[in-house]
């Protein structure tokens, strides 16, 4: 299977993003996928949720300055068949620093090409900052598609619309001609209300087959499971969130395979 590239990412916090990028990386590494996951995020929250201390210097900071390489910034998590290259907070300096170099959308991507040409991972997901800055927006001109994580609340479709436009500035400007919406997760569903099932409801009937099945309940395990520094398959293998997040992973296996039929069968 050739190296699929997943950015999830939202400008809007507290939606799921890191949550999404921890169990579902944990889930397809349990499918047998090998995943890498790389924590953008200078909170460094998919760093400590996969079990590894916040330390400085261990993120892609000077890589993107051109400083060094990727090569030993790669580590081990607590999940199964799952690496990460960790984040740190000086990683938040890269956001005036990164921009202020010469093809300065691409530096992620040329960061990560060793990686990706090395074929030792079917799945790279990026955990990106809750902001359309300069890391959020070279994620995006890195990955091949985009999973994009909503809450069901009013207001699911705030902004969304902007950052539609920029995929389709992504695409038409050629910086990546080939990036597309993967698919939208609908997270913290309250099955008991009337407003997550209404949610959903209104954000299909924008985005239509955008929407994965799977949506990600409310769920007190997925938000115990951080604190412990690991992903909920791990911390209680059989709650709502657990299952749930089994299923997203083999729907996004499932949708690379309708489109990249070489990617390989679900295990």
């Amino acid at each position: 299977m050739a190296t699929r590239i997943l950015a999830v990412a939202n400008q809007k916090g507290g939606v799921g993003k890191t949550t999404t990028v921890i169990n579902l990386a944990a889930c397809l590494g349990e499918l047998g996928k090998r995943v890498l996951v790389i924590d953008l995020d200078p909170q460094a929250n998919s760093t400590s949720g996969l079990g590894l201390p916040r330390q400085t210097g261990t993120s892609l900071y000077r890589v993107l300055l051109r400083e060094r390489s990727v090569h030993g910034l790669v580590q081990k998590t607590v999940a199964e068949n799952v690496d990460i290259i960790p984040s740190e907070l000086d990683l938040a300096g890269a956001e005036i620093d990164v921009a202020r170099m010469d093809g300065y959308l691409h530096g992620l991507n040329m960061a990560i090409a060793p990686l990706v040409r090395g074929g030792g991972y079917d799945f790279i997901i990026i955990d990106c900052p809750p902001s359309l800055g300069v890391l959020t927006m070279n994620a995006l001109t890195a990955a091949n598609s985009l999973l994009l994580p909503i809450q069901c609340e009013y207001y699911a479709l705030e902004g969304l619309s902007v950052i539609a436009h920029i995929i389709k500035q992504l695409r038409e400007g050629r910086a990546n001609p080939t990036i597309d919406i993967q698919g939208i997760v609908m997270t913290m569903y309250d099955a008991r209300t009337r407003l997550s099932p209404d949610v959903v409801a209104e954000v299909k009937s924008h985005f239509g087959e955008k929407v994965y099945k799977t949506v990600i309940p409310r769920n007190i395990r997925l938000s115990e499971a951080p604190s412990f520094g690991r992903p909920v398959s791990q911390y209680d293998p059989h709650c709502t969130g657990a299952i749930a997040y089994r299923e997203l992973a083999k729907e996004v296996i499932a949708r690379e395979l309708a489109e990249h039929p070489a990617a390989g069968a679900i295990p």
